[in-house]
């Protein structure tokens, strides 16, 4: 079976909701990224159809939910609460546990530390790398 026949099943037999191709899906049909970029968001309704792929490489298949764009409604307005628990966020992400330095970028999580203090015999001040 080819992979467009494997994705394609409008009327959900296979898969239990329409399924359509990558990039072949009917008009009126928006994934949330797609909702996202005109502004809109869901807004609780629900998944009406997919989209999907193969990955040739991985062998897997890729799956986007498909929502309506008419019943969508509009993203709801960031409030000067939300900014600035956001600021704060983005501040811990960026303030290293250890030193408490704060950088102009976001430290690795799998260091959970500045690069300084995960390595300090790489980065000492005696020799540099």
């Amino acid at each position: 079976m080819t992979a467009y026949g494997k994705c394609f099943d409008p009327t959900g037999a296979r898969h239990g909701i329409p399924t359509y191709p990558w990039r072949l899906a009917p008009d009126g049909l928006a994934t949330r990224r797609q909702l996202r970029a005109r502004g809109l968001r869901p807004g609780g309704q629900e998944v009406v159809a997919q989209v999907m792929r193969t990955n040739r490489r991985a062998g897997n298949d890729r799956v986007a939910y498909l929502y309506r764009v008419d019943c969508a409604k509009p993203v709801r307005p960031m409030t000067s609460r939300k900014w600035g628990a956001l600021a704060l966020a983005m501040l811990a992400r960026r303030t290293c546990r250890v030193c408490g330095i704060t950088y102009g970028y976001c430290l690795p999580t799998s260091l959970g530390m500045c690069i300084l203090c995960a390595h300090p015999d790489q980065h000492g001040p005696e020799g540099s790398v």
